[in-house]
């Protein structure tokens, strides 16, 4: 196994030019909401959409969100939620009795009615043909089922199981949870069979709470996580599963309204809410750092490891896709940088005295090489000394910090008491 001295060199020595490329979040650039977006669907990497709450609007990107266009504007509506089935067959909730269907890929939407429903606040696709909706957090509780794209739809109360539901999640046509509460607590019900029966798995106990979203990890399925919503003065939670649902561990969230979850290994991940923007964890959410960035999270859609959209605030996106390229035969003047203190303990505390306006990325990785987080990404407006400070929740060892400017890279080892 290569050590970090190792790694750098392969980046360094021998190269006219390197590429770095750095996994972060961005705000993409669509129009500001005048609440928030309260769901993002992608159907592949690059085609998706976006719901706007109380703009009342959809958006489409068919470049993975660099580009957004308004497709349609419903009246002052708040849209909940968006799904598809294809390119062009897709589903459209809102907090009213009203529900809709597009059969052009979103440019116009058809009023679907059902009998029963208040609203449409979780929407799942699944296979070719099969879509399952539920609501409403503001009660009452039901399912609604077609299993021909929406032609006809299936109305199943689901008043002895829930007060409220508000997420669906379905694996295959016949299996699939719904969460929601009940007068128990934030719970999460199991059906084999198409929605005909419904089992219990989770309850938080708590009456007044919420399970408001779940997730099941792309590279595992039988790991899922779930957001449990509360309120003051009790913390929000994830709870996390290992075994497809059967049990779960709790781990509270500052945000008592914790809402979107994210996870793209069964350690590292992200949740927010109403009150908060991305908090992040690396040890399945025994910890916690806020990073600061984003707000109002709802909708976490996780496609791999690289590649995560969020709606909230914005719509926000995860991805290998900051390119730096440096020509690296000659190496320039260093910044002086300095770590405040080293061995670090809880905190790192950095301290770069910067010559002129610069970009900076820092970088932590392990012995080995590995890369463990980007800690900062940002743009320096003009030369001056900049002081920095991140928490360090991780293990004793040694780790070494990357930093890159418009230059060149630098090293630091640091150790973790």
């Amino acid at each position: 196994m290569k050590t970090f001295t190792q790694f750098l060199s392969i980046i360094l020595i021998g190269l006219s030019s390197v590429q770095i490329t750095a996994q972060n979040w961005e705000q993409l650039s669509i129009p500001e909401s005048p609440s928030r977006y309260d769901d993002v669907f992608f159907l592949n990497e690059n085609l998706g959409w976006a719901a706007d709450g109380w703009g009342s609007a959809v958006y489409k990107t068919i470049d993975g969100g660099q580009n957004w266009t308004q497709s349609t504007y419903n009246n002052g509506e708040y849209l909940r939620n968006i799904e598809f089935l294809n390119e062009d067959v897709g589903f459209l909730g809102a907090l009213s009795t009203n529900f809709y269907k597009s059969t052009d890929g979103g440019e116009t939407w058809n009023t679907i009615n059902i009998p029963g429903i208040q609203a449409i606040c979780g929407l799942d696709a699944v296979g070719t043909s099969t879509v399952y909706g539920c609501g409403a957090y503001f009660q009452p509780a039901y399912v609604i089922k077609s299993t021909d794209a929406g032609e006809n739809w299936e109305f199943m109360d689901m008043s002895a199981y829930a007060t409220a539901l508000v997420e669906v999640l379905f694996v295959d046509e016949q299996t699939g949870f719904v969460s929601g509460g009940n007068d128990q607590g934030g719970n999460i019900l199991k059906t084999t069979d198409g929605g005909q029966s419904w089992t219990e798995i989770y309850n938080s106990g708590i009456p007044g709470e919420l399970v408001w979203k779940m997730q099941r990890l792309f590279s595992n399925t039988n790991v899922m996580f779930g957001a449990v919503e509360s309120f003051d003065p009790l913390p929000g939670k994830l709870i996390k599963s290992t075994d497809g649902g059967q049990n779960w561990v709790s781990r509270d969230v500052a945000d008592p309204f914790i809402q979107g979850v994210g996870f793209i290994t069964e350690n590292h991940g992200w949740m927010g809410g109403h009150n908060s923007g991305f908090l992040e964890t690396f040890n399945a959410g025994e910890t916690w750092i806020n990073t600061g960035f984003g707000g109002n999270l709802n909708r976490f859609q996780v496609f791999d490891e690289n590649l995560v959209y969020c709606s909230g605030n914005s719509i926000y996106k995860y991805t290998e896709g900051l390119s730096i390229n440096e020509i690296a035969s000659s190496k320039p003047k260093d910044l002086d940088i300095v770590i405040a203190q080293n061995p670090v303990s809880d905190k790192l505390n950095i301290t770069i005295d910067y010559t002129r306006n610069d970009h900076m990325l820092i970088t932590l990785f392990d012995e080995t090489g590995r890369k463990i987080k980007q800690l900062s990404r940002e743009t320096i407006p003009s030369k001056g000394k900049r002081n920095y400070s991140f928490d360090f929740p991780y293990s004793t060892g040694v780790y070494h910090l990357l930093f890159h400017n418009d230059v060149g890279y630098q090293s630091k080892k640091i150790i973790k008491k």
